[in-house]
């Protein structure tokens, strides 16, 4: 869908926003572990944003140590039942498909009018884009009220992990339909494995209020000089199993997931549709 003047009225505030300031100030705030500091935020928090608390592992929502707590909170695992389709890939997150599509030549569409360079998105290493030049990706947008926890699509051995530094503009509709190569600006973890069908990279991208980014292997990435970092690993050295966690975000953001040219993306994947955790994100053709 087009662009209408009101995206570009909510987004051109951004450009001149102090994202890390403010993102800076939020995950101070999410923090907070005073008793009825912490139970006064959750509590408006909930109001805004409708969560389903009968979902949780731990129901009641001002047993948890603060609003970070809450909002990265386990679910049970009843809730989010496991496609089970022969090789299937799992849906990694709840949320909202953004675009599901076939890579053009290294272009990653974004919205009508947009797309960006995949080389860019994975921080410039030619090495790391090259299987997936023509390949297929999903991006998926996790709203506040969202689950938070980021799942593994497929097993798989962990490679290489690369932070890349940049802006944090919010990831919302309406900036995505309005911001030039989003995705390529923001601040973002790569995270690349080698699986039974491949090889896989699954893209934590930040945004406004979301500058906290956590895996289970790393902990918090960033970087105190924001510039780009690479680490690399050894064969087995990590290795997670299909559906086990690998991160998390404060808040709500965006997970991209790239798949070579043997991947297709499930017909349901279709952009502006609600996902949920588990449900199939496509199938491995051999």
């Amino acid at each position: 869908m087009k662009a209408s003047l009101s995206d570009y009225l909510k987004s051109t505030p951004f450009y001149f926003l102090p994202h890390h300031g403010i993102s800076w100030l939020i995950f101070k705030l999410a923090r907070i572990k005073h008793r009825p500091t912490k139970n006064f935020i959750i509590k408006n928090y909930t109001k805004l944003n409708t969560v389903k608390m009968e979902e949780a592992v731990e129901e009641d929502m001002f047993a948890y140590e603060n609003l970070n707590a809450f909002f990265t909170r386990a679910l049970k695992p009843e809730c989010r039942p496991f496609d089970s389709t022969k090789n299937s890939w799992l849906c990694p997150v709840d949320g909202a498909v953004s675009q599901a599509k076939k890579i053009e030549n290294g272009r990653v569409f974004q919205a009508k009018g947009h797309d960006y360079s995949l080389l860019e998105l994975v921080g410039g290493d030619e090495k790391l884009a090259a299987p997936f030049q023509n390949g297929n990706f999903a991006t998926i947008y996790l709203s506040p009220r969202d689950y938070h926890r980021i799942h593994m699509p497929i097993g798989g051995d962990l490679t290489s992990m690369v932070y890349i530094p940049g802006r944090l503009f919010s990831v919302a509709d309406h900036t995505v339909k309005t911001v030039p190569r989003l995705f390529a600006r923001n601040e973002r973890v790569a995270c690349f494995f080698d699986t039974e069908h491949g090889p896989m990279v699954m893209i934590l991208v930040g945004a406004i209020n979301v500058s906290a980014t956590e895996t289970v292997w790393h902990g918090l990435v960033t970087s105190e000089n924001k510039k780009l970092k690479r680490f690399d690993y050894k064969k087995g050295e990590v290795k997670l199993e299909r559906g086990a966690e690998m991160g998390r975000f404060n808040l709500g953001s965006t997970v991209i997931v790239l798949a070579t040219e043997k991947f297709k993306l499930d017909t349901a994947m279709t952009a502006g549709t609600p996902v949920k955790l588990g449900q199939r994100l496509g199938i491995y053709t051999n």
